[in-house]
């Protein structure tokens, strides 16, 4: 074994002394400190009495300092390797064996050091042999080394360390042990004797075997397979999901609740935007899975994007949502109240008077509790603090109605029941006055085991059943407030143990991992005391404190754990999903193997004369098009060492001929990007690698080839090939004629197709060809007088030239695999009535402007032209301003030369609507949506307004489609108006109805109300009141819009809200309005809809908050739950919260100050940039 001091400095391993005692887990990812013992003063002063290097036990209880693990020790062992001459001894030596924990162990020494200026010293394990270390063998070990003079025992240095030694760590240990210059003749720590004197020293090893409880003490996780160690599998990080990851960990171990998910019905909406059936996918990988399962699918239909995959969001609300969804798919089947048995309690809100028989009160659900960690040491403090009575006497007297009027009254809240799976939520997380920020709270907060929660449900509660609950669940932050990680410990069974879920990785855990060590706090020694620090943070006053701790509990009802873990088998899983994973698996398995065999094997794509017949485009066939189209290529997968006799078989088999009459011509690029078959493969004996490789030109990873059938063929049934004729003496010679393909264009179809193949000789006349084709298309042996068919060669898609009848096939430079374009075309003068009357246009309509109308193509050249041009462009009614039902989307095969009316004209037709009715918008090819009108232009085509000039990343558009809408107006009358987005409030600010008007350009405010009147079809302001507008920006009031503000001053993305103007506002003086806006939490999270409120000199703020409760048309419970303060104006301005007794006016004297109401954000929309958390 090589010793490389970088892999046994100690920068990569603990290194303990008395200053040191530990190895805490600063970060959750960094579980060893990294000290240097160079760096390590003494620090004799603390350090009185210290025993002798030869008081064996006395030095072993002071130099193992205490473990954060607290593991169970198996044994101590002793041993000292005595050394007579140290100079003599070789550059790496060994001490003796000596057996600790049943394995034997030695002192490794490098005398002048390993590849350092001083000594160094490790501890291995003694197995000479390789094979002798038992398999997966491992062995954790605290261990100290003390070198010291046998003269005189007070003179020694020592290191401490732990390790997991396994059979590739065979050694641990320190390789800056001690500096030589100092061993032999510089006095030991201030004395009169080296360490070293007289050649001699001694070296003694304390070696404590520990208990590895969880089979991970120290493990460095190289290799480590979770499913085998624990039978469980972890959940792939996908950026910053650890958080989800802990919570669906948690919900999976609930087994009652997996049973209730995979009861889901979902057999008929199996997709993968279904998140009920993507979370029963998950549980079932994860009940199945050998390695970590990915958590993507589920992610995606809960709707969310890359952007909320980086964003570590709120577990409880995310907790929330999923239980909603959940509850929602199980509604109207069997389970639909499973869900709310096992994780909804009920809760009672009271006020009760003292000395009269009165009270308020109402019951509610709660799916989890939040509880106070601040101020609170434990759990049981928590829900001590959680039910409270506040007294309400004094000034703070109650108010029981006209009967009883002000009273003495007790308020809080009280549990009337729990539910078997109780959710804790631990609020680790709170607003910091001070700091003006949120903080993480890293207090130590214990809680227990086993609870009882019996004394916190109310008197009359049936306690007939204990009320204990067990941990079942922990869910830790490490980290701070900016940033941290997500693990989970939880209990899968009722009676085994606990495991950490970490991502991708399960290990098992002791109690002191679940409890003390996420109680947060500072860190403690098992004995329960405080946990020295590091030296340097000693020196600086710094605390060592935890940074993980837990922010959720899982208890289940002791009296309930047979049912809430119950077994959940594979009868359990629906067998759709079962069948649909197993299928998918298979898939993939086979595409696994596939690419794994793939340099084995080779593509063929092989065409035909059939595949050629339906091919309508340019060339012979698209090679990459879809399978399923007859046109495309026939794929064949087939080994590279397989014969082309063996390859012809399989391609004569699936074409039903004889092999013997099929006939391969390999297919090459030419220089001009065309695809032409080049020549005929006469020997079948090479294989279909070597064929391949001395195929000339090919830019394909697949054999390309064209296969020919023989037309005729020999008595004996060989066939014949016309381009090669046997000789006498067995010899096939090529004679002078050329292959040549046939196209066949249709004029009244308007279609372009293959019609086969022929063989000319090449002194042939292009006239010629004539006979041949009509043969080919059966039109008998001679055409009409006035008929006549013109050929054209298709040298490539862009370059199509005319052949002359007299020319001969050498002189036009013809060769095999050239294509020969022909159509039959009449040759007779139309007259203007003729063309009118195909066209059906008017007396009025010029010739010229017919054949702009008509976008029919005469001959070969100009179809060949539409080829090119051509473009498959999709067409969507706009979600907004057209009826997807009554207009459904399609398809057009257009060419992009074509003007803006032609496109409208095309899209008229399919629409059945007039052409001067529809407006295009252009599409945002990152999401989809609509973007801009497109304007009417004389000199613009649909290449031009598809792919603009200017084109850029930012502004990108998809070059494929439009979004229509259809007006009531024409196109050329709207360009006329402005069109506005309004908001009509009405039912105060509860109800909100979105329209679309059109004003004119140089109309004004006045003009689009009424508009607004006659398009909401509301009544007049002079019967039903004023209509007032104000304009909005990020959900405050910008502005009051007077009626001759002119609406071409518009901002086209402006918000626009419409009101009747309150009575008691009519003709009220303007300097008395507030602003209002809504917020959640801070001024800066605004949301909602605002709007302008009367204040009241010396009007009570009870009194304010009934009118606001008219003016927005909030009631009940949604009313109730809002705070409202006042907002002054700055940046770093915080919300001043009002009381019943405050006045508004007085409050919110300054001219820049605003009224928030205070509430949570139901519309969980997106907001610059920034959303809630959702599910789709």
């Amino acid at each position: 074994m090589s010793y490389n001091h970088d892999v046994h400095s100690p920068n990569e391993m603990v290194v303990d002394t008395d200053d040191y005692v530990g190895a805490p887990e600063l970060t959750e990812k960094e579980p060893v400190a990294i000290i240097n013992p160079d760096n390590l003063d003494n620090d004799v002063d603390q350090l009185q009495d210290l025993p002798l290097a030869t008081d064996y036990e006395g030095m072993t209880e002071i130099i193992f300092p205490p473990l954060v693990e607290d593991p169970p020790i198996v044994e101590d062992v002793v041993n000292t390797w005595e050394i007579e001459s140290w100079r003599a001894l070789p550059k790496r030596e060994h001490g003796p064996m000596f057996q600790a924990g049943g394995f034997p162990w030695r002192i490794l020494l490098f005398p002048f050091g390993n590849n350092v200026d001083q000594c160094s010293i490790y501890l291995e394990h003694g197995f000479e042999n390789p094979q002798d270390i038992p398999e997966n063998w491992s062995c954790c070990v605290q261990f100290a080394l003390v070198l010291w003079n046998p003269n005189d025992p007070s003179l020694y240095t020592h290191h401490v360390a732990h390790h997991r030694f396994t059979k590739e760590e065979a050694d641990w240990g320190f390789t800056r042990f001690y500096e030589l210059r100092k061993m032999f003749n510089v006095p030991f720590e201030g004395g009169t004797r080296p360490l070293c004197e007289g050649e001699a020293a001694n070296i003694t090893a304390y070696v404590r075997i520990v208990k590895d409880e969880t089979g991970v003490l120290w493990h460095n996780f190289v290799n480590y397979d979770s499913k085998k160690e624990t039978g469980h599998v972890g959940l792939k990080n996908q950026g910053a999901t650890c958080y989800l990851n802990s919570l669906l960990q948690s919900l999976y171990f609930t087994n009652a609740f997996r049973k209730a998910v995979y009861s889901t019905p979902t057999e008929k909406d199996d997709s993968l935007s279904n998140s009920a059936y993507t979370l029963q996918r998950l549980f079932y990988q994860l009940q199945t899975s050998e390695t970590a399962v990915g958590t993507n699918e589920l992610t995606k239909s809960f709707g969310w994007d890359t952007r909320h995959i980086f964003e570590q969001q709120d577990v409880q609300e995310l907790s929330r949502k999923l239980m909603e969804r959940m509850e929602d798919k199980m509604k109207g089947t069997p389970y639909e109240t499973v869900l709310p048995e096992m994780f909804s309690g009920k809760i009672k809100t009271y006020i009760s008077c003292v000395n009269v028989d009165y009270e308020s009160s109402r019951i509610e659900d709660f799916w989890d509790i939040q509880l106070n960690v601040s101020g609170n040491k434990s759990l049981l403090d928590s829900f001590k603090d959680y039910i409270q009575v506040e007294k309400m006497d004094g000034e703070n007297q109650y108010y029981a109605g006209d009967e009883f009027k002000l009273q003495d009254a007790d308020k809080g809240v009280i549990f009337t029941s729990f539910p078997d799976v109780l959710h804790l939520q631990l609020k680790r997380f709170e607003y910091d006055i001070q700091r003006d920020t949120m903080m993480k709270i890293n207090d130590r907060y214990e809680f227990p085991d086993v609870f009882d929660a019996a004394p916190y449900l109310i008197d009359d509660a049936d306690k007939s059943e204990a009320w204990t609950y067990q941990l079942h669940g922990v869910l830790v932050h490490s980290g701070d407030l900016n940033a941290g990680h997500y693990y989970a410990f939880l209990k899968p069974t009722k009676d085994g143990w606990f495991y950490r879920y970490d991502d991708d990785k399960v290990t098992r855990a002791t109690m002191r991992e679940v409890l003390e060590e996420n109680f947060g706090g500072e860190y403690r020694t098992p004995a329960g005391g405080p946990l020295r620090a590091p030296l340097q943070q000693k020196k600086s006053g710094g605390t060592l404190m935890r940074q993980n701790s837990a922010y959720m509990l899982v208890y289940i009802r002791q009296s309930r754990l047979d049912k809430i873990l119950c077994d959940v088998t594979t009868e359990d899983i629906p067998r759709h999903l079962k069948s649909k994973v197993e299928e998918e698996t298979a898939l993939r398995e086979a595409r696994k193997k596939e690419r794994e065999e793939q340099h084995l094997y080779i593509g063929v794509k092989v065409i035909n004369e059939e595949t050629f017949k339906h091919h309508g485009g340019t060339d012979m066939t698209v090679f990459d098009g879809d399978s399923e189209d007859p046109a495309s290529p026939r794929f064949y997968r087939v080994l590279r060492n397989m014969t082309m006799e063996e390859l012809v078989a399989k391609i004569a088999e699936d074409m039903g001929v004889e092999p013997a009459r099929v006939r391969c011509w390999v297919m090459v690029n030419r220089q001009n990007k065309t695809i032409r078959p080049d020549q005929p493969i006469m020997d079948l004996a090479p294989t279909v690698e070597e064929t391949f490789q001395r195929a000339q030109a090919h830019r394909d990873q697949s054999l390309r080839l064209w296969a020919e059938v023989a037309e005729e063929v020999t008595p004996e049934g060989k066939a014949i090939w016309p381009t090669h004729e046997p000789q006498q003496n067995g010899i096939i010679v090529k004679n002078d004629l050329i292959l040549l393909y046939l196209k066949h264009f249709d004029v009244e179809k308007q279609e372009l197709h293959g019609a086969g193949h022929v063989y000319v000789s090449k002194e042939k006349k292009i006239e010629d060809l004539i006979p041949m084709i009509m043969k080919k298309m059966g039109w008998g042996d001679k055409l009409p007088s006035d008929e006549k068919i013109h050929l054209w060669e298709e040298i490539k898609p862009t370059m199509i030239e005319g052949l002359k009848p007299k020319q001969s096939l050498k002189a036009a430079e013809l060769q095999d695999g050239d294509i020969i374009c022909f159509q039959r075309s009449v040759e007779r003068k139309i007259d203007r009535a003729t063309i009118e009357k195909r066209l059906g246009l008017g007396d009025k309509t010029t010739v010229e402007e017919a054949a702009k109308v008509s976008d029919r193509c005469e001959d070969v050249k100009e179809y060949y032209d539409f080829l090119h041009h051509k473009k498959v462009v999709k067409f969507h009614a706009h979600p907004s301003k057209s009826n997807p039902e009554k207009y459904p989307a399609f398809e057009l095969v257009l060419s992009s030369k074509i003007s803006y009316d032609t496109l409208a004209q095309k899209a008229a037709e399919q629409l059945k609507v007039p052409p001067t009715h529809i407006r295009f918008f252009t599409v945002n090819a990152a999401t989809g949506n609509p973007k801009v009108p497109v304007k009417r232009g004389a000199t613009q085509n649909l290449q031009s307004i598809l792919n603009p000039t200017g084109f850029t990343q930012m502004n990108a558009q998809r070059s494929d489609a439009f979004y229509f809408e259809v007006l009531d107006i024409p196109l050329s009358e709207l360009d006329t108006k402005k069109a506005i987005k309004v908001n009509l409030l009405s039912e105060g600010i509860t109800k909100e109805e979105t329209f679309d008007v059109l004003v004119a350009k140089n109309g004004n405010i006045g003009d689009m109300i009424q508009v607004l009147l006659m398009k909401a079809n509301l009544d007049d302001e002079g019967e039903a009141g004023r209509i007032r507008v104000y304009e909005v920006s990020q959900h405050k009031v910008y502005r009051e819009l007077p009626r001759e503000y002119p609406v071409i001053s518009l901002n086209d993305f402006t918000t626009l809200y419409a009101e009747r103007v309150p009575e008691e506002e009519a003709n009220a003086d303007e300097a008395n309005f507030i602003k209002v806006f809504h917020f959640q939490g801070e001024l800066n999270r605004t949301h909602g809809v605002p709007f302008r409120f009367l204040l009241k000199e010396g009007e009570k703020f009870s009194e304010t908050k009934k009118r606001l409760e008219k003016r927005t048309g909030l009631k009940g419970k949604s009313f109730e739950k809002i705070k409202f303060a006042v907002a002054k104006a700055g940046h770093f301005a915080k919300p001043q919260y009002l009381n019943d007794d405050d006045e508004l006016w007085t409050a919110a004297a300054g001219d820049d100050d605003s009224l928030g109401l205070d509430h949570p954000d139901r519309t969980r929309a997106l907001r610059n940039g920034v959303g809630d958390l959702f599910l789709r």
